[in-house]
């Protein structure tokens, strides 16, 4: 667990773009970046994923799913998404492909669906194939209950794992004192279940009485970021605090992360839910924002075209408009880097199959970081 309120890097502006000098870390050269745009056109572009190396499939949080090929946005819309309740901040939220998606052309999406128990939505997630620009051979593989009218705090990231898990994450749908610590109830968890849908029979919560079986980990608020590990295969989250306590976690099977009985915020009004940073049983943060940067999206850069940022995480800010490089050793997060500053709402930042970092913002278009000539 660790802490660093940050530091802005010099930026020059160039052009359209900003420049982006990292810090010297006394390895070597070091090397300049700018942000470069690819497309507008996607209102909150909250979900990307790659159907190859040119190949960019987009869900619009109004609930639109977007072809760009060749950094050019497709005027042909995705057709057979199911109804949503795109209100709030619900909608079609994540999207991700199966591991073997050119061998099956399978998709992932999640949305704030109305399959589940009761009136309003909740997080669900579609399995299904996508052919030409058609959604086909439809299923839904889970559906977080119970429904709330509440329009807040869906979580709703996707990421597999190596052995092939997938897992989704649940935001405590805005009931902070019932949801996140009961464990017959989906929101403020983390899931992990097959990719057909089925439970995983070592999930730790499987042979409970009471318990929902997809759950992994529980006691979340709202966790927007998530990604795995390239190296050790741990599936890493962030998410969003109340007035302060936004967290990076490592998920451990079957862990507590403590919301709303410990954490480093507040009320939005200044004053105080709870006394507690820590608890016995319960999980410390490996960092934490005070104040919030509002993360939405994460990626490990493993990329060569990003020599000063290899290995560390990427964070986008909905506050702050620009971007976090985090430095890691081992599972430690040792301090923090602000880059880009003035980006944009980030939404989402992910590493692309081409190699390139991108990053979607809320309006101003989707943008591609590359070298500086």
């Amino acid at each position: 667990m660790a802490r660093l309120l940050g530091i802005i890097c010099c930026v020059v502006l160039t052009g359209s773009a900003y420049a982006q000098q990292p810090k010297n870390s006394g390895s070597g050269s070091i090397q300049s970046y700018e942000y470069q745009l690819v497309t507008e056109g996607i209102d909150i572009p909250w979900g990307m994923t790659w159907l190859d190396k040119k190949t960019i499939l987009v869900s619009d949080r109004k609930g639109e799913l977007r072809i760009i090929s060749n950094g050019v946005l497709l005027n042909e819309k995705v057709t057979g998404l199911p109804e949503l309740r795109a209100e709030g901040q619900g909608g079609l939220l994540d999207v991700a492909v199966d591991p073997n998606y050119a061998q099956n052309n399978l998709i992932y999406f999640s949305y704030s669906g109305l399959e589940g128990e009761g009136q309003g939505a909740h997080t669900s997630v579609v399995r299904a194939k996508l052919q030409d620009f058609k959604l086909t051979e439809q299923s839904v593989i889970f559906e977080a209950g119970p429904n709330t009218t509440k329009g807040q705090h869906y979580g709703s990231r996707l990421t597999f794992d190596k052995q092939g898990y997938l897992y989704i994450s649940s935001g405590d749908r805005g009931n902070r004192d019932v949801n996140p610590q009961r464990l017959d109830r989906d929101a403020g968890k983390i899931h992990r279940i097959n990719g057909d849908g089925s439970i995983p029979k070592d999930n730790p919560f499987v042979a409970q009485k009471d318990a929902n079986p997809s759950i992994f980990s529980y006691g979340h608020r709202n966790p927007q970021g998530m990604a795995m590990h390239p190296v050790t295969g741990d599936i890493w989250t962030h998410e969003h605090g109340p007035k302060g306590g936004d967290e990076i976690n490592i998920i451990r099977k079957g862990a507590n992360y403590g919301w709303p009985v410990i954490s480093f915020g507040v009320n939005y009004s200044g004053s105080s839910f709870t006394e507690l940073t820590a608890k016995e049983g319960m999980e410390q943060p490996q960092w934490y924002w005070v104040p919030s940067i509002a993360p939405s999206g994460m990626t490990f850069v493993t990329s060569d075209i990003y020599p000063d940022w290899k290995g560390k995480i990427i964070v986008g800010s909905l506050k702050f408009a620009y971007l976090v490089a985090l430095e890691l050793e081992g599972d430690k997060v040792l301090s923090q880097e602000i880059l880009f500053p003035d980006i944009g709402r980030v939404r989402n930042v992910k590493q692309g199959a081409d190699g390139y970092l991108y990053v979607a913002t809320d309006g101003a278009g989707i943008f591609k970081i590359v070298p500086s000539k």
